[in-house]
């Protein structure tokens, strides 16, 4: 995920302390029911899709747009899975953030799947019990986005 120009300007106040971000993750399965990844440049790993919204975006509207830049992917949004606030997370050149994630369950309508833009090295389609190596986080989100379940918030 590039940082978003409106970061940078904070950052160049704010240093390199904690900021709280608003992030969204996108999980879109197609008519088949393979879910769409993307392999990141920056770690070389596979995961889901995700960014962060512009000031004034709807998280829905980010979601699309995300998948879209990313994947060349065109998709709608059904239902949030769950709202989550991550642990913070300390970058190599010492930004810390903290994302309050929401993510979408959402379903291909077009488009071909490839890479889009600089953020990917791949990007494919996969059958939800053929996954390659993924994060605990995208795992969850991905076994829950399959549950026909009410929408999960942690524990108040």
């Amino acid at each position: 995920m590039s940082t978003p120009e409106f970061i940078r300007k904070i950052r160049a106040t704010a240093g390199h302390q904690l900021l709280l971000l608003p992030g969204v993750t996108a999980l879109v399965f197609d008519d088949r029911g393979r879910v769409l990844l993307g392999r990141r440049a920056d770690t070389g790993g596979w995961s889901v899709i995700g960014g962060i919204p512009e000031p004034g975006e709807q998280p829905a509207v980010t979601a699309v747009r995300e998948v879209y830049e990313e994947t060349a992917v065109h998709c709608v949004v059904e239902r949030v899975v769950l709202v989550e606030m991550l642990e913070p997370v300390t970058y190599p050149n010492g930004d810390v953030c903290q994302f309050q994630d929401i993510t979408f369950r959402c379903r291909a309508t077009g488009g071909e799947a490839r890479v889009n833009d600089h953020e990917s090295l791949d990007v494919a389609w996969f059958e939800t019990d053929r996954l390659p190596r993924l994060p605990p986080f995208a795992l969850r989100r991905i076994r829950q986005a399959l549950e026909d379940e009410p929408t999960w918030f942690a524990p108040a």
